[in-house]
This record gives C-alpha cells, structure tokens and sequence, in this order.
C-alpha cells in the first residue's frame, strides 16, 4: 500500500547539501516525491511509497548529509490525506519558496 508523507525537517539544514543528499537517498530507498528549501531555514519533502520505505527516509532525513545538523523532523497526517490519491513518480529538487 502507497502511503504519503509530508515531511518538515528543521535545524541547519540550509546550505549543506541536504536536498541533493536527500535526492540520492529518496531514490536509494525507492521512495517517490520532491524536496524543497523554505523561506523559514526548513527543508521540506513529500514523499511516497510502503510504509517500509517512508519509515527508512523518515530515519534518513533525521540524520541528513554531513555537516546537517538536524534538530527535528515532523510529519503532516492532515496534509498528507490530501495527497493519498495523487501517484508521483520519481524523486526530484525543487526551487526554493
């Protein structure tokens, strides 16, 4: 079953690779989706796929690339019901907002 997450990941996570870094595992782990930066110093993903392989990002975006110093990653479950029926395909970085 294909499951939806939305996922904020804060501390320093800003101009230290993270997004690249997180495309690299996104695709490792088989997961679906998109990562951006925002305007707040937060990094944000949606991501899809088993529960399996949100549960191993979810692990992975805690920890993030070298030199990401993160000091929280939370979840969305209201945001995600609007996205349960919408398939991505692949996982790509998006423009900052």
């Amino acid at each position: 079953m294909t499951t939806t997450w939305q996922i904020i990941v804060h501390g320093v996570v800003q101009g230290v690779g993270y997004r690249a870094s997180c495309v690299v595992a996104a695709r490792r782990i088989g997961v679906s989706g998109w990562v951006r930066n925002r305007r707040d110093g937060t990094v944000e993903a949606i991501a899809q796929g088993s529960a399996d392989q949100l549960l191993a990002f979810c692990e992975w975006m805690r920890q993030g690339p070298p030199g990401a110093q993160v000091t929280s990653c939370e979840v969305d479950k209201a945001w995600v019901a609007e996205m349960a029926d919408a398939p991505l395909k692949g996982f790509e970085q998006r423009a900052s907002v």
